[in-house]
């Protein structure tokens, strides 16, 4: 089924360390960024990509772009203070209805196979996102004391993409919007609409590269795929 995917890429990435956007790092004299975009790209499915870009970075994203032959990118907004408002200077630039999905910039290793599954079961549902069960113990903790032991097989980490019809995710953003709400993820904006959201399981190679450390993690899930 067809879907858009909106990008943010506006964040610096300043726990990296890099010096630089952490998106232009690049695994196997690739940048992060343009992995990630790859995945989307060579996805029949995906109709259109609207990147969400700090200014500074719109004349060295737009020449990786074209050296890349990326061409499914049919818009670039400039993102906001926080991840949230860059989502929604995005969100308020697509076109058309159907499905649209949200997904970090340096999460490069999400399979087609697991995005399309989200877009079905949004389509179906309205909302779904991805993740994997906890594998650890969980404590809840306060002040460095440990309070209690969590039961950990109601428990997911999550990941992206998230997917929505668009209709939903726009009434979210708006309501977010109107009410000043500031969520950790689209998910919790769609929460407060009472609408259903589908869990679909992912894997842990879908991991996120935030800190240096994060780039061995990903050397080896490459080397695992080539």
């Amino acid at each position: 089924m067809p879907y858009q995917v909106i990008i943010p890429a506006a964040g610096q990435g300043k726990r990296m360390g890099a010096g630089k956007n952490k998106l232009l790092v690049e695994l196997n004299d690739i940048p992060l960024l343009i992995h990630t975009l790859r995945v989307f790209e060579q996805d029949e499915e995906c109709t259109g990509i609207i990147l969400a870009i700090h200014p500074q970075d719109m004349y060295e994203f737009e020449a990786l772009l074209k050296k890349h032959k990326i061409m499914k990118v049919e818009n670039i907004v400039f993102g906001g203070k926080e991840r949230q408002h860059s989502i929604y200077n995005a969100l308020k630039t697509v076109v058309g209805g159907g499905v649209i999905l949200v997904h970090d910039a340096a999460r490069p290793f999400i399979k087609k196979e697991h995005i399309h599954r989200l877009v079905d079961a949004a389509t179906k549902s309205g909302a779904a996102i991805i993740g994997v069960p906890a594998k650890d113990t969980m404590k809840k903790v306060l002040d460095g004391k440990v309070l209690e032991t969590i039961e950990r097989s109601s428990l997911w980490a999550v990941q992206t993409p998230q997917a929505f019809r668009m209709s939903t995710l726009l009434k979210a953003y708006e309501l977010a919007e109107r009410e000043n709400f500031l969520g950790t993820d689209d998910a919790s904006l769609v929460e407060r609409l009472s609408i259903p959201i589908m869990m679909v399981e992912g894997d842990y190679d879908n991991i996120k590269l935030t800190t240096q450390e994060d780039l061995f993690f990903a050397e080896a899930i490459l080397k695992k795929y080539t």
